[in-house]
């Protein structure tokens, strides 16, 4: 309660500093004010034996304060980092010099000096001018000083998220890591570009949630009086784009899934999808290793780094194993001799993993994959021929038709992608489309509608394809060691206060 009554004192404090100045006929939230250079320029660029007194023009947020008498010292941040600064009532004057007095951390000023070094050899700017830009008026959570700098950080995770924005003024490497992100979607679209995809948008509302397994948002179009839904993929639009002839197309946007959320899952996330004609599993494939492999390189992470206490290894060609064998190497169960869903879940209770709601085998087989199989795919590894009945849109292998090709990467423990030769049948699309709604009927409100328009786009023709998607917030979290969804996303969804 204490910690309350003084942050709503400090708060009275600069409501009435603000009340002040306008008393004094100066504006705290002037309309404009443009910086010419910023603070790692400066630093980087100054030469101590250059006697000309420049002026510069910065803009930041007053970071510390150290006020002297008739001289004080100060510390500006602004987007590029932190520089000193220097005021002295003779050169600001004395209404001026008063300004900065009152300045409080966190504020947003305007400042004009020039550069010099101190005895102890630090660059610092010699203020000529100082101006109010807007008020800090809530004290920013970092409310410990010393000597005037702060030095605790913002460690409330569920407040971080909250308030982002106070997350990225006081944890510098929360910055880093979204600027980071940034470079990593960059080097994504240059890599694909180089490659001859084609950056495209399709709908974000959808007549019909398709293109995976998840349930969707639903909304409604009053002028159309129709029910839409958040698209949870963009997947059968992209192939209706190469069906007309677009023989290569990428997608990076936001999908919506009404599903949980977990250190690995976020209501509304960003995928790339990319779609290849004349393409298939293997092209895909290559085509994601390669592509993860120059990111990595073109953000200088390189391919060997930690993550967590785990050591990873981008280093290519990486591992490949058949999901069925995988599963059976780790929990000892041969799904593909298992024929009734009552054994399977029995089998899966043996080994701890609860399924007893699960419709189907497979659906059993995929829950004992995430429970017991997935946590150690540690090093990349791409998990190869899922079985026909988890893939709906994929092509199925000419040698067993049970299975099809299909792969997904693993790395850290989480899948990162998914991958697979596109279905191009329209008669076989039908009738997994009917066996998926089938499934839908008997209680899977994850399984595929029917979409009578993509199979109508199939009739077409849609040639040999090979189809990729990558999560581009779980890729985020591996490159920048982030070990939840939420510290890759600047505004995750929350709960309300």
């Amino acid at each position: 309660m204490d910690e309350i009554k003084d942050s709503n004192e400090l708060i009275e404090q600069r409501i009435q500093k603000i009340q002040d100045l306008k008393t004094k006929g100066i504006n705290p939230y002037p309309l404009r004010f443009f910086p010419n250079s910023n603070s790692k320029f400066l630093l980087e660029n100054f030469d101590p034996n250059n006697t000309e007194k420049k002026s510069f023009k910065l803009g930041g947020r007053l970071h510390a304060k150290r006020v002297m008498g008739k001289a004080s010292f100060a510390h500006l941040k602004d987007a590029e980092g932190l520089i000193q600064l220097y005021a002295t009532r003779d050169d600001l004057g004395e209404e001026n010099y008063s300004l900065f007095k009152s300045l409080d951390l966190g504020d947003w000023i305007g400042i004009e000096g020039w550069l010099f070094q101190t005895q102890k050899g630090e660059t610092t700017l010699h203020l000529t001018n100082v101006q109010l830009l807007a008020k800090c008026i809530r004290p920013l959570p970092v409310v410990k000083e010393k000597d005037g700098v702060i030095y605790d950080a913002f460690s409330d995770v569920e407040q971080r998220y909250r308030m982002r924005y106070v997350d990225l003024v006081v944890n510098e490497n929360v910055r880093e890591t979204f600027k980071m992100r940034s470079r990593i979607i960059s080097e994504i679209r240059k890599f694909l570009t180089n490659e001859g995809f084609l950056e495209v948008e399709t709908p974000m509302m959808q007549p019909i949630a398709g293109g995976a397994a998840a349930r969707p948002f639903v909304t409604h179009h009053n002028t159309l009086d129709m029910e839409l839904f958040l698209r949870i993929a963009p997947e059968l639009y992209l192939k209706r784009l190469i069906v007309g002839g677009m023989d290569r197309v990428f997608e990076l946007n936001r999908n919506f899934r009404n599903e949980g959320i977990s250190t690995k899952h976020n209501p509304e996330f960003t995928m790339m999808e990319a779609y290849m004609a004349f393409g298939d599993m293997e092209a895909m494939l290559s085509l994601t290793e390669r592509m993860i492999v120059s990111v990595a390189t073109a953000i200088g992470k390189g391919l060997k780094f930690p993550y967590g206490k785990d050591q990873i290894d981008l280093t290519p060609p990486w591992k490949r194993v058949k999901y069925i064998d995988i599963i059976k190497d780790y929990s000892g169960i041969d799904f593909s001799q298992i024929t009734d869903v009552k054994e399977a879940i029995e089998k899966a209770k043996a080994k701890g993993v609860d399924s007893s709601d699960s419709v189907s085998i497979w659906k059993v087989c995929d829950d004992v994959f995430s429970s017991l199989v997935e946590p150690h795919l540690i090093q990349p590894i791409f998990i190869t021929d899922f079985p026909k009945e988890l893939s709906p849109l994929a092509k199925s292998r000419e040698d067993d038709p049970k299975y099809v090709e299909r792969f997904e990467p693993y790395v850290a423990g989480r899948e990162i992608g998914n991958a697979f030769t596109e279905l191009n049948d329209p008669f076989d699309q039908r009738e997994r489309f009917e066996e998926q709604v089938k499934q839908r009927e008997a209680g899977d409100d994850e399984a595929f509608m029917m979409d009578d328009d993509y199979i109508r786009a199939l009739e077409y023709g849609l040639p040999p394809t090979g189809g990729l998607g990558i999560g581009i917030d779980r890729l985020v979290m591996l490159l920048t060691d982030s070990h939840s969804i939420r510290d890759t996303i600047l505004f995750p969804l929350m709960r309300p206060e």
